[in-house]
């Protein structure tokens, strides 16, 4: 199997990182913050006319109609921009799960998202919070029982929670379930919230990708200006080996995240343990790389006018998003220790 991306598929992360470059600056991240959603609706809209929160949604709903093999890369390039809209939750989460839903309710909300006219958020039961409901039309809400309720905002209870980073906005969402009627139930409810869930998982260890990347480039650039002894710091043996470290975690983990997006795509049985692999291994990337990019920042890196921080943000809390280390590495001990796993063609490992 040739898993290469394309042409096509290059070409379009290029565009997609040449918009961001230039509609999402620090600058604009910033502006954000003191504004009552930390939201852009413009900049949503525009996201849209190039396609991303509509990726996931079928042509015959106007979307793009692509799957989590076209969409990685894309989200690796909002998580190195700290793009702040609600891409995770609404284009990789809600989008495919009104797909699998189907009926009036994908009719009604699934054109709204292509367009960029509406945000549609999920919860998870494994999840304590969730995010950007509080720009949300739509909350799509497990009950106690497990059932899957549809939930108008208006509707909804959201109590926002304080969080490390300014970006991000999370909440918890109460709602009624007794006066509402659930979309689906049982084990067709499980199944939605179970893939729910990865490609949640999924979209946050690619933006963790991103995330890393971006702030490996800004210790590269800064420890090639800054100078002690009359030498870039960049040109010191120990400054060379954090960085170094760090760019081996990334070029390690960007692979088992596009493995995980096509397990993800495929529907694989083993989705669950590569999406779990894959967000372990991007977010250590990323959490180490902030560490390291700091250090070779020294003090300025602690600053609250200096850039860094923005991503060193967004790395923590694309950790926390969509399961904790401590969940995920639980999944695959689970997996690997417990069950019989097809490994490849003619080979199994089998707990003894």
């Amino acid at each position: 199997m040739d898993f290469r991306f394309d042409e096509d598929q290059e070409l379009l992360q290029t565009t997609v990182r040449d918009f961001l470059e230039g509609e999402v600056t620090p600058e604009t991240i910033r502006a954000l913050w003191d504004t009552d959603t930390a939201r852009s609706p413009v900049l949503w809209k525009k996201l849209a006319e190039i396609g991303l929160p509509g990726m996931l949604v079928p042509e015959a709903f106007g979307g793009m109609g692509m799957d989590e093999v076209d969409f990685v890369l894309l989200l690796e390039e909002t998580g190195r921009a700290a793009l702040a809209e609600p891409v995770v939750q609404t284009a990789a989460v809600a989008a495919p799960l009104l797909r699998e839903l189907d009926g009036p309710l994908a009719a009604e909300w699934l054109p709204r998202i292509a367009a960029g006219d509406a945000a549609v958020v999920v919860g998870h039961p494994d999840v304590a919070f969730v995010e950007d409901a509080h720009i949300a039309d739509l909350l799509l809400l497990p009950d106690a029982r497990g059932a899957l309720h549809a939930v108008a905002a208006a509707d909804a209870e959201i109590a926002p929670q304080p969080a490390n980073d300014p970006s991000r906005r999370i909440a918890s969402v109460g709602f009624d379930a007794e006066a509402s009627t659930p979309v689906a139930s049982g084990d067709a409810a499980r199944a939605l919230l179970e893939a729910a869930f990865d490609r949640g998982a999924l979209a946050s260890a690619a933006q963790a990708l991103g995330a890393c990347e971006r702030m490996l480039e800004m210790a590269v650039e800064y420890t090639s200006e800054r100078k002690q002894f009359g030498k870039p710091i960049g040109s010191f043996q120990a400054v060379k080996h954090r960085l170094a470290g760090a760019k081996v975690k990334l070029e390690y983990a960007r692979p088992v995240v596009q493995r995980a997006a096509h397990s993800v795509a495929s529907t694989s049985p083993l989705r669950g343990l590569h999406v779990s692999m894959a967000k372990l291994v991007a977010c250590e990337a990323a959490v180490h790389t902030a560490k390291q990019a700091l250090q070779c920042h020294g003090a300025i890196g602690y600053t609250w006018e200096q850039d860094l921080h923005l991503w060193m943000r967004r790395a923590w809390s694309l950790d926390r998003s969509w399961g904790r280390s401590p969940f995920h590495l639980g999944r695959v001990r689970g997996t690997l220790l417990e069950d019989r796993v097809e490994i490849g063609a003619g080979s199994t490992f089998l707990n003894a």
